[in-house]
């Protein structure tokens, strides 16, 4: 089975770490051993699951999911130990004050070695990643972009050897859609949908790839704007409520038609009321496609 590799991004705060979890539940009740990854020094799902411990090396979290904490330097030293081999040699790479500076001011390197491992399966390049689906929690919107084009930025900068032969094929396999998809999430709000514009245009323009947009948190109201527009009628506090409520569904719609013209796989998930994490990822599993 060919590997997937899905990328999850969007403007902070619209739900981006809860959808990536719905969809690699999704990929997992599929059938496909799946395994979702965060990026950065602290996990968000450690928390939200209430998991004992969340670190570099995936855990399992349900049936057919693991779940993996990512660091580019931890990225870095793993590569660089599957290689070297020699433990002591691997130790003194890492631990000299000239390579600790160079790892920290290296441009792109940590976002290389990030990309590099979740690409390493169908590149078959690196440790093996036995994972059937690989679901990236990913950074925000510009952090995001800044990831993408890392692999690109080092091939240019180090045209000869295995760094620029690699980074040539790591940024060959992120814009290859057979491959790598993409996932961008938003509200039905004029800020975070206009974000998710720009990115998906950036996508599409730079890196040759089509994104999803998943707008998230959709009101569905089980009542008819007839309804509503009647109640408004009142002189009450649900008159006040239902005033709210239309407006806001009036809006909603506007940044729901905007987004069909954005991308050609447009997604609505329904704003859910689930005090439960699991509840909450498996109905927002249902809906995504």
């Amino acid at each position: 089975m060919k590997q997937e590799i899905h990328f999850v991004t969007g403007k902070g705060g619209v739900g981006k770490s809860v959808l990536a979890a719905s969809l690699a539940l999704k990929k997992s009740q599929e059938g496909k051993n799946t395994l979702l990854v965060e990026l950065g020094d602290q996990s968000f799902f450690k928390d939200f699951f209430n998991l004992p411990q969340v670190g570099f090396q995936p855990v399992s979290i349900r049936p057919n999911l693991s779940l993996a904490l990512w660091t580019g330097e931890a990225c870095l030293q793993e590569y660089a130990r599957h290689f070297i081999k020699v433990e002591s040699l691997a130790k003194l790479f890492f631990e000299n004050a000239v390579m600790k500076a160079f790892i920290n001011v290296a441009p792109a390197l940590p976002e290389l070695a990030i990309l590099g491992k979740v690409t390493s399966g169908p590149r078959k390049h690196g440790p093996p990643l036995p994972f059937d689906c690989i679901v990236v929690d990913a950074f925000a919107t510009g952090h995001f972009i800044a990831l993408l084009e890392a692999p690109k930025g080092m091939a240019e900068a180090v045209q000869f050897g295995p760094m620029g032969e690699q980074s040539r094929s790591i940024d060959a396999h992120i814009r290859n859609p057979e491959i790598c998809k993409y996932h961008v999430i938003t509200l039905p709000e004029e800020l975070p949908l206009k974000e998710a514009s720009e990115l998906i245009a950036r996508l599409k323009n730079e890196f040759g790839v089509t994104a999803e947009l998943i707008m998230n948190k959709m009101i569905e109201a089980p009542v008819s704007e007839q309804t509503l527009q009647e109640v408004q009628a009142e002189n009450s506090d649900l008159s006040k409520f239902a005033e709210y409520l239309d407006g806001h569904i009036r809006r909603q719609n506007q940044m729901w038609h905007q987004a069909q013209g954005l991308s050609s796989q447009v997604t609505r998930v329904p704003l859910y009321f689930e005090s439960s994490a699991w509840a909450l990822v498996e109905k927002a599993a249902e809906v995504l496609k």
